[in-house]
């Protein structure tokens, strides 16, 4: 659902322009569309956060702006969160070149608490390598150019010094997946054969960690250089979010959180450790410990999006489902072009292929927008293929599909 600003979540769509159709039988190769703001638009823009912090604004003033009629307030925030940093994977990479630090690699689902007999332990400067082979994991390491056969099976854990599970030299492991690579500091590492629906059985990575700061730390919204305020009120929603999600873990991936835009962008000890900046970020999230926004004394799902269309939208209008702290609210920083230069206005060529498969329709020869919502943002839009089957989509459903800003 989040994203950091650099790489932000998506846009409220308020203008659109398409092709006209003049005959059924045309197929058009691409759809031209316009619009402002980045992401869903729904809750805190983050870009009207910024601009609120450079006016002087606190994060209080700035959360009690997007989020109508709630509060700050104080809660325990020691949880520990299973974060999803691999989804549906074929093979992955762990290696870590932290000089002195130790590691070991459990059979099974190590619970946090508890302690197990290692079936490896090995130094830095080896790689771990996962594989799917036969729907389980095949463990193998390389240090050099020799490779060894660990272990093959369904779930392992993996733990490294420096952390509450591990005395020793700290180590910051380098985790590959389809060719990305993110650090990770803390916790401990789960993987584990998730069936997927589609797809089959699949390998899921999941981080083990403290919400209070483990997590915290290494979420990755907004940029670290940003005004205190604005790191603030990011680092008290991501807070609130992540609680608001933690009573659940997800059979799709073994989490409570996906480390990505499905729920908000966990990044590990990349953030934390960013040259010059990390610690600013870092300090936002200690200085705010324990705070989260509250509406009639329960947690809210604090929605983000990096900026709006200059109006916020409402849940309801975005998803289909009301809540009361999610109105729409002036946002005018996210179509100011000096606060918001790439996305205050963009306009996006959208292939063929990608239109028709939003639609599930062998092919699309033409769109209407059927309504508005009141902040501006596409309600329902229509499509209509060439044989003349119609299909019809929420806004924001389309937004997404169709990989708009």
């Amino acid at each position: 659902m989040f994203k950091r600003f650099s790489q932000a979540l998506s846009v409220a769509l308020v203008l659109s322009t398409f092709p006209n159709s003049a005959q059924a039988t045309e197929i058009p190769a691409n759809f031209s569309f316009a619009g402002s703001g980045y992401g869903h638009g729904v809750g805190m823009s983050q870009i009207g956060a910024r601009a609120k912090a450079l006016a002087g604004e606190s994060a209080t003033a700035i959360l009690n702006y997007y989020y109508s009629g709630t509060l700050v307030e104080t809660a325990t925030d020691t949880q520990i969160l299973r974060i999803n940093i691999g989804h549906l994977l074929t093979s992955a990479k762990i290696r870590s070149d932290s000089a002195g630090a130790t590691f070991a690699l459990y059979a099974g689902d190590v619970a946090e608490t508890g302690t197990s007999t290692s079936i490896l332990n090995f130094p830095s400067k080896t790689t771990l390598n996962l594989n799917l082979s036969g729907g389980q994991i095949s463990i193998s390491t390389a240090r050099g150019s020799k490779i060894t056969q660990i272990a093959s099976g369904s779930i392992f854990t993996l733990r490294w010094s420096g952390t509450r599970y591990m005395e020793g030299v700290p180590a910051v492991l380098s985790v590959t997946t389809a060719n990305l690579v993110n650090r990770y500091r803390h916790g401990q590492m789960q993987f584990k054969i998730v069936k997927d629906k589609i797809v089959g059985k699949r390998i899921e990575i999941i981080n083990s960690v403290r919400l209070q700061d483990e997590y915290l730390w290494g979420v990755s919204e907004v940029p670290s250089s940003w005004p205190s305020a604005a790191l603030q009120a990011q680092a008290i929603a991501s807070r609130t979010y992540a609680i608001s999600k933690a009573a659940r873990i997800r059979t799709a991936c073994d989490c409570h959180l996906y480390g990505s835009i499905s729920d908000q962008t966990f990044a590990g000890f990349s953030k934390e450790g960013e040259p010059k900046f990390g610690i600013l970020w870092k300090n936002a999230v200690d200085s705010t410990v324990g705070q989260i926004i509250t509406f009639a004394g329960t947690p809210i799902t604090a929605y983000f999006s990096s900026s709006s269309g200059g109006i916020t939208e409402t849940s309801e209008h975005a998803w289909g489902t009301a809540t009361p702290y999610t109105q729409s609210v002036s946002d005018t920083a996210s179509v100011d072009f000096t606060l918001n230069p790439r996305f205050a206005s963009w306009s996006r060529q959208i292939p063929q292929s990608v239109i028709a498969a939003a639609f599930a329709l062998s092919d699309v020869a033409s769109l209407q927008v059927l309504s508005m919502n009141p902040a501006g943002t596409v309600a329902m839009i229509q499509a209509r293929s060439s044989t003349g089957i119609t299909a019809a989509l929420r806004g924001e459903t389309f937004r997404s599909r169709s990989k708009l800003p």
